[in-house]
């Protein structure tokens, strides 16, 4: 009883900087009950597509409900790589464009409007598929629309384009420990910083039920306009229902439902009709006196030379992983042990809070250890926290040769025959995840520093995955990338994915511009293209180059052979946007390379080019003032942090509440309550047994 009654009270204290608790006290009554929050949210994404740019304008409304003035912060994702260009705030009929600071300078212009009673409203990244808005000086029973514009790629791989409109994201394991000294001043998440996610609170917002905002809250519409410039023979959504309406080569994609609950991320596929399908396109824009080429070529199939495997499936079982999820996860990696052929090895790795491999080492893909695995995998369940390194470091580190050690044992004949199907072994990780982790630049620099002769191929789980993770770790990993949205979408995104690990891939590609200078070789990105897989397209964009000539790309086959292909560069179409996909690109070429180098990156070479594409960057923010005061500075406005929604198909237990309180009080009482009968039952004993 003294345990329940001291232990208690301290362990509740330390509590405070535990994954579940949040570092300010939204959405709670004076009694510590949740309470519906304020602010109502309103969305609309009008996403407008042009070729390979997509362009969109993202319209958020905060509705205020409330008798006091309020300042909303809702932190929120977008597409991966997306490039945001504009900030646009209406109150009533005045509308005030936003302008790009350096991010410490834009949370200064924020702060003093606020606090001098002007409405403001300001954008910063937290990653690159992540962002925060803040708005102060929403007044009583009035509404405040914040405009974005961002632009992203389209995604094509294997004849199908697809576009994904995020809408919540799922909460992110944040590995390491309390950082018990850190500032919470520009942070109200469910998490604290730690040694490994220093900005843990400000990408940690509340996760709710939709049953717990009001009934007109955090709903979304959503519109497509899809100009493809050629003939499609399908459209379709594995995420929503859709309706769609065509003029000419134009297409009107709107859910058929109307509004969506934004639960769950909005994705859109769309197919040319059959042999219609682009091998290659070249767009050009004329910009601020320079020329920008944006192309795209696509390899024809090449014959299929599969060679043996060496394959390790990892899969997340971690607490984020619960309910649909985890079956998804299941279902895909047993669609990848059909994949294995007689002459491959393989083995699985399961991680939660630790790695657990079915295999001591990886064995062949006999019919005995593929029905042990999947009867292993059959059997997964999801729990406990994310930690990603421990299991990339067991599944790139892992050389693949035991089951080949132990058949060469037979005779030295066969083990020359051996020696050289481990040399010629491809060795591939299958890493099939959520991507819900908030270290990913750590495990960026793990990947490229552990990957050795390795191809790392990533299957995003669930209604909200981390794209962002999924992409990168993808890229640093000399492989690739797809999405799984729910059971009845797994075999298309898979038997793509799958099909291109063991198609022949394209390598040692070159690119070559017209009469290209010094100059324009520094400015086409990306500076060297990766390899690339069965169906996966070639994009290349340039800066300072004119539409004349012939642009030649050129790669070696399987087997040897050479592949070349020519566009002609006056055949280019007109484009928009391609001068910020260009910025986007050297931007990310600049933190690469300090990657690479285990530097700093160049912060003044980052922001001068965002600044004059008009970009949001790591270092860069966009923010909007009024002029004229709208309130006293007398009062001032209470903060309230938006919470997104718990993702559809994820367990309740990913729900993060604020906390005022805990059961420590009760427990006191009980601890007291014990005493006394426990003083009692000895004051009877002693007049029983005197």
């Amino acid at each position: 009883m003294l345990l329940v009654l001291f232990v208690q009270p301290l362990y509740a204290e330390a509590s405070t900087n535990g994954e579940d608790t949040a570092g300010a006290l939204h959405f709670v009554d004076g009694k510590g009950h949740w309470q519906e929050p304020a602010l109502v949210l309103d969305s609309d994404f009008d996403v407008r597509v042009s070729g390979l740019i997509a362009d969109s304008t993202l319209v958020r409304t905060f509705r205020n409900t409330s008798d006091q003035w309020r300042e909303g912060v809702f932190v929120f994702p977008l597409p991966e790589k997306a490039s945001v260009y504009g900030l646009t705030m209406k109150v009533g009929e005045r509308t005030i464009v936003g302008e790009v600071q350096p991010r410490g300078e834009a949370k200064e212009t924020y702060a003093k409007a606020r606090d001098s009673g002007r409405q403001t409203a300001t954008v910063e990244q937290q990653r690159p598929n992540l962002f925060t808005t803040r708005l102060a000086n929403i007044p009583p029973g009035a509404q405040v629309r914040v405009e974005l514009n961002y632009q992203q790629l389209v995604g094509y791989q294997d004849g199908v384009f697809e576009l994904r409109v995020p809408t919540t994201l799922t909460p992110r394991y944040m590995p390491g420990k309390p950082l018990a000294d850190a500032q919470q001043q520009w942070q109200g998440g469910w998490a604290v910083p730690t040694t490994e996610v220093p900005d843990a609170g400000a990408i940690s917002p509340f996760t709710v039920e939709v049953a717990d905002v009001p009934a007109d809250s955090h709903r979304a519409s959503v519109q497509f306009t899809i100009d493809a410039g050629l003939p499609l023979a399908r459209v379709s959504s594995p995420s929503h229902e859709v309706a769609t309406e065509q003029d000419g080569q134009v297409v009107t994609v709107q859910p058929r439902a109307g509004d969506i609950v934004m639960n769950q991320d909005f994705v859109l596929r769309w197919q040319p009709l059959a042999g219609q399908e682009p091998g290659a396109a070249v767009f050009h824009q004329r910009w601020e006196g320079e020329d920008y080429l944006l192309a795209m070529a696509v390899p024809g199939r090449a014959g299929k030379t599969r060679l043996p495997r060496a394959l390790t499936f990892v899969i997340d079982t971690s607490g984020s992983m619960a309910g649909e999820p985890i079956r998804q996860a299941r279902e895909a990696l047993q669609r990848g042990l059909e994949t294995l052929a007689p002459g491959d090895t393989f083995n699985v790795i399961q991680f939660n809070s630790q790695p657990h491999a079915l295999f001591m080492q990886p064995v062949v893909a006999s019919a005995n250890n593929l029905a042990r695995a999947r009867q292993y995998v059959a059997q997964l369940e999801a729990g406990g926290g994310t930690e990603m390194s421990p299991a990339l470091t067991m599944a790139l580190q892992n050389s693949g040769r035991a089951a080949d050690e132990v058949l060469a044992e037979k005779s030295s004949k066969v083990q020359s025959r051996v020696q050289s199907r481990v040399q010629s072994r491809v060795q591939q990780v299958v890493f099939i995840t959520d991507g819900a982790v908030g270290n990913e630049s750590a495990l960026f620099s793990q990947i490229r520093h552990q990957l050795g002769d390795h191809r790392l191929f990533t299957v995003a789980i669930g209604a909200a995955p981390n794209m962002h993770f999924m992409r990168e770790a993808a890229r640093w990993g000399r492989g690739s990338y797809t999405s799984v949205q729910d059971l009845a979408d797994i075999s298309g995104p898979l038997a793509r994915l799958f099909a291109a690990m063991e198609a022949p891939i394209l390598t040692d590609i070159e690119v070559s511009w017209p009469n290209q200078s010094a100059a324009a070789l520094a400015g086409s990105f990306p500076v060297r293209p990766g390899d690339l897989f069965q169906g996966e397209p070639l994009v290349q964009v340039v800066r300072g180059v004119s539409p004349a000539g012939e642009l030649s790309v050129s790669g070696t086959l399987p087997g040897g052979a050479t592949w070349q292909r020519s566009l002609d560069l006056q055949q280019a179409a007109s484009g928009t946007g391609l001068n910020r996909y260009w910025a986007r690109q050297k931007m990310d070429k600049l933190l690469d390379d300090a990657r690479i180098k285990s530097q700093e990156p160049d912060k003044a070479a980052v922001t001068k080019l965002a600044i004059e594409h008009n970009l949001i960057s790591p270092y860069t923010s966009f923010v909007a003032v009024d002029t004229a005061p709208v309130r006293h500075s007398d009062s001032a406005p209470v903060k309230d942090s938006m919470p997104t929604l718990r993702p559809a198909g994820s367990q309740p237990g990913m729900v993060r509440y604020p906390q005022t309180a805990t059961s420590a009080p009760l427990l006191i009482v009980l601890g007291l309550v014990g005493l006394l009968f426990s003083a009692a039952i000895v004051l009877l004993q002693r007049r029983a047994y005197p």
